[in-house]
C-alpha cells in the first residue's frame, strides 16, 4: 500500500516517529502477552502524539541481516542457540508470541507504511531514512527503540526515546549517557564489539580502554593506521595482531555507511514507491 504523508495522524508535518516494530514488541513478550495487537497500535499513537508526530513509520526486522551473516557467519548465532536450549513450553511461548506479533505489522499496516524485506533488520531500514530523510521530506525524527545501536543514527533534528528505559537519547544530552562524541561512538562499538550481536571486538578492550584509545589516536581508522602501537600491554598487543577486526567490525556495524548495502537497490526502490 502506498502512504501519502499528506494523510497525517494529527501532528506536525515535519516531525517524524519511526518504530523499531519487534523491539517495542518484546515489552508485551517480557509479560508473557500473546493479546496485544490492539494495545500496540495505541502505544504507537500515543508516541506520535507526545513527540507531536505527524508522521509514522513502522520499521521491522525480517530474519537476521544477509549482508552482515556474509561478513560473519557467527552474526548472532548467540540467539539462535540460546532458543536451542529453550524447553518446548518457552518455545511456543515464542511461536505464540509472533503469531501475534504478525498480525500486529498486518493491523499497523491499515494506517502505516510498514518497512519488511527479507533478510533485512529495522536497524538499517531506519538509518537509510536517517541518512535520505531529505530526499523523503523528513525533518525531525524521533525514532523509538531501546536498541543502543540506534543511537549511531542521532544527530542534529534525529533523537531516540526508549520504552524500557524511558529516558530520551539527542544530541543536547548525549554526554550524559557516553563518554565519546556521536561521531567517535562507532569508533568505540568497533574496538568494543557488541556481545548481543555476537560480534566480537578486539580481546581486552572494554569501554574505558576503548575510550582512552579513541583520545589518543582519533578514530577508529585512525587507530588502524597506527599499528603497530607501542605498548607491552596484553590488549595493545591484541589490537596489533587482530586490527583488521575494526575493518570488519565498520562494515557490520556503521548503520549510516552500508544500511544501503545491507537493504538492497531492488528493496530501496520499494520503498522509495511506498513512500511517495
Amino acid at each position: 500500500m502506498a502512504f501519502n504523508f499528506n494523510e497525517r495522524v494529527g501532528g506536525a508535518e515535519n516531525t517524524t516517529l519511526i518504530v523499531d516494530a519487534l523491539n517495542l514488541a518484546f515489552r508485551w513478550k517480557h509479560q508473557g502477552r500473546t493479546d496485544f495487537r490492539d494495545q500496540y497500535v495505541e502505544t504507537v499513537k500515543s508516541l506520535a502524539h507526545s513527540y507531536n508526530c505527524g508522521n509514522i513509520i513502522i520499521t521491522a526486522d525480517w530474519g537476521s541481516s544477509s549482508y552482515r551473516k556474509e561478513i560473519l557467519p557467527e552474526y548472532k548465532q548467540n540467539r539462535k542457540d540460546k532458543y536451542a536450549t529453550q524447553t518446548d513450553a518457552e518455545k511456543q511461548a515464542f511461536v505464540d508470541f509472533f503469531e501475534e506479533y504478525e498480525e500486529t505489522l498486518e493491523l499497523l499496516a491499515e494506517s502505516y507504511p510498514v518497512l519488511r524485506y527479507k533478510g533485512v533488520e529495522a536497524d538499517d531500514l531506519a538509518a537509510h531514512l536517517v541518512k535520505d530523510k531529505k530526499e523523503y521530506g523528513l525533518e525531525n525524527i524521533w525514532l523509538v527503540s531501546s536498541d543502543r545501536d540506534w543511537d549511531l543514527l542521532i544527530q542534529e533534528g534525529v533523537s531516540r526515546f526508549s520504552y524500557v528505559t524511558r529516558k530520551e537519547i539527542t544530541i543536547d544530552n548525549w554526554s550524559e549517557h557516553y563518554n565519546v562524541t556521536p561521531e567517535e561512538y562507532i569508533s568505540f562499538k568497533c574496538l568494543t564489539g557488541d556481545k548481543g550481536d555476537n560480534v566480537p571486538g578486539i580481546n581486552g578492550i572494554g569501554p574505558k580502554r576503548a575510550e582512552q584509545l579513541i583520545r589518543d589516536y582519533g578514530d577508529a581508522m585512525t587507530i588502524y593506521d597506527n599499528v603497530p602501537i607501542s605498548g607491552h600491554y596484553k590488549y595493545i598487543q591484541e589490537l596489533n595482531q587482530n586490527a583488521e577486526v575494526l575493518l570488519k567490525n565498520y562494515e557490520l556495524m556503521d548503520l549510516i555507511t552500508y544500511c544501503d548495502d545491507a537493504i538492497g537497490a531492488d528493496n530501496i526502490s520499494e520503498i522509495q514507491r511506498k513512500m511517495s
